[in-house]
């Protein structure tokens, strides 16, 4: 059964780039007669806003986007990645790392395995790396193809818990789609480089990646992607149908009268039944251009 899933971060309201992500996820779920779960990412609190969960979800169901099962939130899920954490640091998979980013920085900017053979303990804090035994360096995506990664950035020792206690979303991202059953991803374009490390868990943790489909992103007039950190406003809630359709032309989708015109529920339901994937834009990047009606 198909199974795939939205999961923003709390960081602030849901802007056009997350409708994007919403609707593109839902879309594909629906379209293959799955499930569609939602999943807010709220494993680093300094960057979270409060209300934002409830606010994010709010959105949700005023553009008519149902999700299946009950809601998972990540910060009530550490106890699930510290058990990973410790078993690969007792087999040695995992350890600990103290060089500090202005390092890492000067010595060109990816970590070199500096710490690796040192056999530190967490006495100073210290972020954990996991050892890269399955690099990957290309991999599929359902819409462009193959997608090449860099060697340097493939081999790293990645970070999967921070020096400040957090954990890491490469490593939380993967254990809840493991849990959840996800079978494919639906997201940002953004998000194409940590994919690479996302798989490589899922060979090292002994499981069968899933396959990935990476969703052009909604780029502003200033050249930047529509996002929290750069200050993307708030899609309305209270008159959602013009940014909905704007999203859906953004996907690919040709529109008729009779869908510009007709209520939330019979767009999306009309948008689940002629979803292709092959309708979507070829290029990760667009800045759209906002009808007169959606501003």
């Amino acid at each position: 059964m198909y199974i795939g899933r939205f999961a923003p971060s709390p960081s602030g309201p849901l802007h056009f780039g997350s409708l994007i992500a919403a609707l593109g996820s839902y879309f594909q779920a629906k379209a293959n007669q799955g499930q569609w779960l939602v999943r807010i990412e709220d494993i680093d609190p300094p960057r979270e806003m409060a209300g934002a969960a409830d606010l994010i979800l709010r959105t949700l169901e005023a553009y008519q986007l149902e999700w299946d099962g009950e809601v998972v939130y990540q910060s009530q899920r550490h106890h699930l990645y510290q058990q990973q954490i410790d078993a690969w640091l007792e087999s040695g998979q995992a350890y600990y790392c103290q060089c500090t980013r202005k390092e890492i920085k000067e010595s060109g900017g990816y970590y070199l395995g500096t710490c690796r053979e040192k056999q530190l303990t967490n006495d100073n804090p210290s972020a954990t790396r996991l050892r890269m035994t399955e690099p990957v360096y290309e991999f599929i995506d359902q819409k462009h193809g193959l997608l090449k990664i860099p060697q340097a950035l493939a081999d790293e020792d990645f970070i999967i818990k921070r020096r400040d206690g957090l954990f890491a979303y490469n490593l939380a991202v993967v254990l809840d789609d493991i849990d959840q059953g996800v079978t494919e991803v639906v997201r940002g374009a953004d998000l194409i480089e940590p994919t690479g490390r996302q798989i490589s868990l899922y060979k090292m943790l002994g499981k069968q990646p899933i396959s990935y489909l990476h969703l052009p992103l909604a780029m502003g007039d200033n050249g930047q992607k529509l996002s929290k950190q750069n200050h993307a406003p708030a899609i309305d809630n209270l008159n959602p149908k013009p940014a909905l359709l704007e999203a859906m032309h953004f996907l690919g989708f040709e529109l008729s009268n009779d869908i510009e015109t007709a209520n939330l529920a019979e767009i999306i339901a009309w948008g689940v039944q002629n979803w292709q994937i092959c309708q979507l834009p070829n290029t990760t990047e667009i800045t759209p251009r906002f009808s007169k009606r959606a501003r």
